[in-house]
């Protein structure tokens, strides 16, 4: 290569590293942007579990729709590691809308509810207090509208 040639390449080189640069940068301001843009839909709801009688294992919390109730995983869901009596859940940009809340002690940790003859082992809670019988939706529901919520859980 003559030096011309050697000048012309380093000179494309230059331009396409500036040119990466500048769309490296215009994705993370517009990954930012978007962060923001969510950051600001939605509700904050708050859940204090309380009455943990066992500090092992963690506790399950999982936020729910009518659809996802009692069938999986929740809309939201959460895993905090047992650490005194109580733990609070943050649950952020929540739309409007009509929800449940279950919350488990997995003291064994092995992501499920353990039972015995078809009675749970495990310490357990749901929004709305406690229900005889399974959970249900109807008992568990509560609404999100124009501000954020406070809910307590006690196992």
């Amino acid at each position: 290569l003559n030096h011309n040639s050697r000048e012309t390449i380093d000179c494309i080189k230059t331009t396409f590293m500036k040119k990466i640069k500048l769309f490296i940068a215009l994705l993370f301001v517009g990954f930012l942007t978007n962060a923001q843009e969510k950051g600001t839909k939605g509700h904050t709801i708050t859940v204090e579990i309380e009455n943990i009688l066992s500090q092992k294992g963690s506790v399950i919390t999982g936020l729910h729709s009518v659809e996802t109730f009692m069938k999986g995983k929740g809309l939201q869901n959460s895993v905090i590691k047992v650490d005194g009596t109580k733990v609070t859940v943050i649950f952020k940009n929540v739309p409007a809308g009509e929800y449940a809340i279950i919350a488990m002690h997995d003291e064994n940790d092995n992501k499920q509810m353990d039972m015995q003859n078809g009675m749970p082992l495990e310490s357990y809670g749901m929004s709305g207090g406690t229900s005889f019988g399974p959970p249900n939706f109807g008992d568990a529901k509560f609404k999100v509208s124009d501000k954020d919520l406070e809910i307590k859980i006690r196992f």
